[in-house]
């Protein structure tokens, strides 16, 4: 069955203008001139074949027609409401999936979901490990991506882009002439690497296990540093790639990644 087009604003403006009885105070509640409520009525009156209002020395009053079809459009518009609520339901929950990678959520984001969860009781988290993963097949609601910028999606930056070279603590000196090599961080001309990895947790893990020196975002091995299983060899230098915290426009806006996203940040 083919569905009639709506004049969905046309009708907003009429079921104003019916409550009121006043195409001032209808203007008034819909932040526009009442010249532009009359065009709407107007507009709606050409396009139903019929007479809405009719002016008469006591003000304005509904037509029979008019008083016909006010009924059905307020339940029909409490129907939108209803639609928009259940569309919406998401930026009240307490549920979140967030995307990260695997040391990075070891490493940094794990201890601050945690404080996050105790500041909100009931909190439940789905983590993801594949942090490129794609966010609607996923359910997404943020991702933690290590890249030079947020592209196409809304984002936030969680430190500044910053690297050092580092190591595992007391390591012997053949170790730190040994180089990982890892896709996000070229190594110097020249330098042969003993150990390639895929990622930078596995980078970080190869470092803190001894098994040679390696270019890793500062952010990521904090943590590692603070508790004496790194050492730092150059840097912090600035970088090119940082951890941000992404997420398309309609997840960015809803309540519930507004408020992780400003605790994230908030140190």
């Amino acid at each position: 069955m083919k569905r009639t087009h709506l004049p969905l604003n046309a009708l907003r403006v009429y079921d104003a203008a019916a409550r009121h009885l006043s195409f001032t105070r209808a203007a008034d509640e819909l932040a526009v001139t009442p010249a532009a409520v009359g065009q709407q009525i107007r507009a709606l009156e050409d396009h139903l074949g019929t007479v809405l209002f009719r002016r008469t020395s006591k003000g304005l009053e509904l037509t029979e027609e008019g008083r016909a079809g006010l009924d059905a459009l307020r339940e029909g518009f409490l129907k939108f409401e209803e639609s928009v609520q259940a569309m919406q339901a998401g930026q009240a929950s307490d549920r979140y999936t967030i995307a990260a990678p695997r040391e990075f959520y070891a490493q940094w984001l794990a201890p601050r979901l945690a404080a996050f969860r105790k500041a909100t009781p009931g909190v439940q988290y789905q983590l993801v490990e594949n942090e490129n993963a794609d966010f609607t097949e996923a359910n997404l609601d943020l991702a933690v991506r290590l890249v030079d910028g947020p592209g196409d999606l809304e984002g936030v930056e969680l430190a500044p882009a910053r690297r050092v070279v580092v190591a595992a603590k007391d390591a012997p000196e053949e170790v730190l002439e040994t180089w990982i090599d890892w896709p996000g961080a070229p190594l110097p001309e020249g330098a042969q690497p003993c150990v390639q990895v895929g990622n930078a947790g596995q980078a970080l893990s190869s470092a803190v296990a001894g098994m040679g020196k390696a270019i890793l975002p500062y952010l990521l091995v904090e943590e590692s540093l603070k508790a004496d299983k790194l050492q730092i060899l150059e840097g912090p230098d600035e970088g090119r790639r940082a951890y941000w915290l992404v997420a398309p426009l309609p997840q960015w806006r809803q309540k519930k990644v507004k408020s992780l996203v400003a605790f994230l940040t908030e140190e």
